[in-house]
């Protein structure tokens, strides 16, 4: 059986060629261990590999096909998982010293879910620390590089997953999106990135960060894979109490189904004003933008300018309400129960500040002590409380603008990718997320999709839909007809020369 081409597979692709019998699950993963091995110490992606327990998920695939008995059309398909989601038996770090060394002793359930169709599951990727980060720099093992431009960013907190999807070290992976940290990667990789509505995939099993935000989702080489990804990890948990008892199957389907026959017409998009006043705009952006709504028109669609006025409180509301969930999260981790533990100290009290002191980096204190700050006496109704009636606000705005259009379409991130080091201000680092955090705070669903290259970086530029709550089909059909439509069919970055 042949090896498979990685730069021109995505999992639809891959599926066809297992059902037809033109390669086998052992060769595909053989190919991803590969490509890894020969491009990784650039991009450095991966925190965890195992070659041998991947292998023999492989092995078990090509026996089910080899008996007929696939247990899903992706049964075999390599499948990448942040660090942040417990996967049993494997590290679940979230890229901090504090839990170095630790291993899951279960599967989160969207991997529970995973495993029951077969996926395998290749390896733990890079992120910023407990997800707090724009960059991957937060890491305390590793700092991803852009497959683009290894001087750059991927972007955060997701940025393993979305440099290895975007390097073709293997075909989809999951991240966790709790300001923006699968869609902003997404965009400056150059890959699509699904950020599902709160609820619709379980959280059980995730490492918390900022629990009313966080929503495990996909990144992957299409629209197609997106979906295809919801449809296995998607629908209701008894084991997550914010877990939507709503069907979530079917999107596959629905997005193979389109052809290029198919338009927008009678779809009315809705491009919000205040996204497209900020002032950090980049040229190179606001020409993809614009080159991507010329498209949608020709598609059919008719676009309306709505306003989401509350969108200036949205990055003040954002770090209010998700640090005082992470300071309360994060308590847990005290040298006590689990991970590392300072040996050195002389009793309880140092034994805390000693472990979180070693074991917490720099970006995860900062916003502890803020969300600590916000929350203590005599600041809880000045900051917190009111943050919350404001995050009412912009969830209100969300759905008045919803009444005027189907769909928003809105710029990404206000740049491509920046260079390391470039941001080592945390203002203008929080500042990257501008046009993603919102969404998190109202619980809608939004997708990046790549639209073009900057010409002045040639570094990609992403453009996000944004649906209502359990409109995930709406993303998918305009985002398959604009990826079926737009010039540059494939994302390829010059990562071997």
């Amino acid at each position: 059986m042949s090896m498979p081409d990685l730069k021109h597979a995505d999992i639809k692709s891959l599926s066809a060629e297992l059902a037809a019998g033109h390669t086998s699950s052992v060769a595909i993963t053989r190919a991803c261990i590969e490509r890894i091995k020969a491009v990784d110490g650039k991009v450095r992606a991966f925190l965890y590999l195992n070659d041998e327990d991947a292998l023999r998920q492989a092995e078990e695939a090509d026996k089910r096909h080899a008996a007929g008995q696939p247990l899903s059309p992706y049964d075999g398909i390599p499948i990448g998982i942040k660090d942040c989601i417990a996967v049993k038996g494997q590290p679940c770090t979230s890229g901090s010293k504090i839990l170095q060394g630790v291993q899951s002793p279960y599967d989160a359930t969207a991997v529970a879910r995973l495993r029951a169709q077969g996926f395998v599951l290749l390896g733990r990727t890079n992120m910023d620390e407990f997800a707090m980060g724009s960059s991957c720099e937060n890491s305390a093992f590793a700092k991803t590089a852009n497959p683009w431009d290894i001087a750059r960013v991927p972007g955060g907190s997701s940025g393993g997953s979305a440099a290895a999807v975007a390097a073709w070290e293997l075909p989809v992976a999951l991240g966790s999106d709790t300001g923006g940290s699968i869609r902003q990667p997404a965009s400056f990789c150059g890959v699509t990135g699904l950020k599902p509505t709160y609820g619709r995939v379980s959280r059980s099993g995730l490492v918390a960060y900022a629990s009313s935000l966080d929503q495990i989702g996909p990144i992957g080489h299409s629209v197609y894979d997106c979906a295809a990804i919801l449809d296995a990890i998607g629908g209701h948990d008894k084991m997550d109490a914010t877990s939507l008892p709503a069907p979530c199957d079917g999107f596959a389907k629905a997005v193979e189904a389109l052809t290029e026959k198919d338009d927008l017409s009678g779809v009315t998009i809705g491009l919000p004003k205040e996204y497209f006043e900020v002032d950090a705009l980049a040229g190179g952006v606001k020409g993809c933008l614009n080159d991507a709504i010329a498209l949608l028109k020709s598609s059919g669609a008719s676009v309306k300018e709505v306003s989401l006025p509350h969108t200036k409180y949205a990055i003040a509301t954002y770090y209010i309400i998700a640090t005082a969930e992470a300071s309360a999260n994060l308590a847990r981790f005290d040298g006590i129960r689990y991970g590392a533990r300072a040996m050195d100290a002389n009793n309880l009290i140092d034994t805390y500040l000693e472990t979180r002191g070693r074991g917490f980096g720099p970006e995860v204190q900062r916003r502890i002590i803020l969300g600590t700050f916000v929350l203590s006496s005599g600041y809880y109704d000045a900051y917190y409380l009111r943050a919350q009636k404001v995050r009412t606000l912009i969830r209100r705005d969300f759905e008045e603008a919803f009444k005027q259009c189907d769909i928003l379409l809105t710029p990404t991130s206000p740049s491509v990718a920046f260079k390391f080091g470039e941001k080592s201000d945390p203002l203008q680092m929080y500042l990257a997320d501008i046009f993603t955090i919102a969404l998190n705070l109202s619980g809608n669903c939004g997708m990046n999709v790549p639209a073009g290259l900057d010409p002045a970086t040639g570094m990609p530029v992403g453009i996000q839909f944004i649906a209502p709550a359990l409109a995930e089909e709406r993303l998918f059909r305009a985002g398959r007809i604009f990826e079926m439509r737009r010039p540059q069919r494939q994302f390829i970055p010059k990562l071997d020369s």
